[in-house]
Parts: structure tokens; C-alpha cells; sequence
């Protein structure tokens, strides 16, 4: 996933509303009735959530009369799981060095002290 598709799926969701609602359509579609039900704000306030959460690819519309179902895009949750995975894998490498390093030390220690 590109550097900038990244900063606009991470831009989107640092918004606790749209977080809410990423959440809220993982039960499954949705029209937009539906997902401005819990929130006091305008009808106009939640499309302009939805259209940065589409605009991030995380949520779709399908072309139509109203009202559309909104749904989750999980291509796009796969691609950040990815990213996310690669750094998890490279800090747990790092960890396991550092234990490594330690147990090294450890035994040294453990060595030395005994007559």
C-alpha cells in the first residue's frame, strides 16, 4: 500500500466517530439512516464521515437510488494488517536478540560467580 493510501486510511480512522462506525458495519451493511442513528449530528455531518472513510477505501457505496447500503472494503484491512505484521514481526526479531543478549549476559554472570 502506498505511503499516502496509508496516511489516508490512518487519517481517517484517527477520528473516533468514523472508528465507531468502521466498527458499527463490521456486523454489516448499513445505510446511512442506520449508521447516524447513535450520533447527535446532522444527516450532513455523517456523509461528510462516510465520504473520508470512502475516500480511504475503507467503505463503499454502491451506485443507486437511495438508500445505498454502506460496506466495509476488507481489501483494504488486509493491506493495513500487512503493513502492521511486517514492524510486529521486525519488533518481535528485536526482542528475541535482546533476550538473546541477556541470557548471554545472564550466564556470564552465572559462570563467573562460581568457583
Amino acid at each position: 500500500m502506498p505511503a499516502d493510501e496509508l496516511s489516508r486510511v490512518f487519517a481517517a480512522l484517527a477520528d473516533p466517530t468514523r472508528r465507531d462506525m468502521v466498527a458499527r458495519l463490521t456486523g454489516g451493511d448499513a445505510t446511512v439512516n442506520q449508521l447516524a442513528e447513535p450520533y447527535r449530528m446532522s444527516l450532513q455531518a455523517v456523509y461528510k464521515h462516510l465520504k473520508v472513510l470512502e475516500e480511504a477505501g475503507l467503505v463503499s457505496r454502491p451506485p443507486g437510488p437511495q438508500p445505498r447500503p454502506v460496506r466495509l472494503e476488507r481489501d483494504v484491512f488486509d493491506e493495513i494488517g500487512g503493513w502492521i505484521e511486517q514492524y510486529r514481526r521486525r519488533a518481535e526479531a528485536r526482542y528475541q536478540r535482546l533476550d538473546a543478549v541477556l541470557r548471554t549476559m545472564q550466564d556470564d554472570d552465572e559462570s563467573g560467580a562460581r568457583p
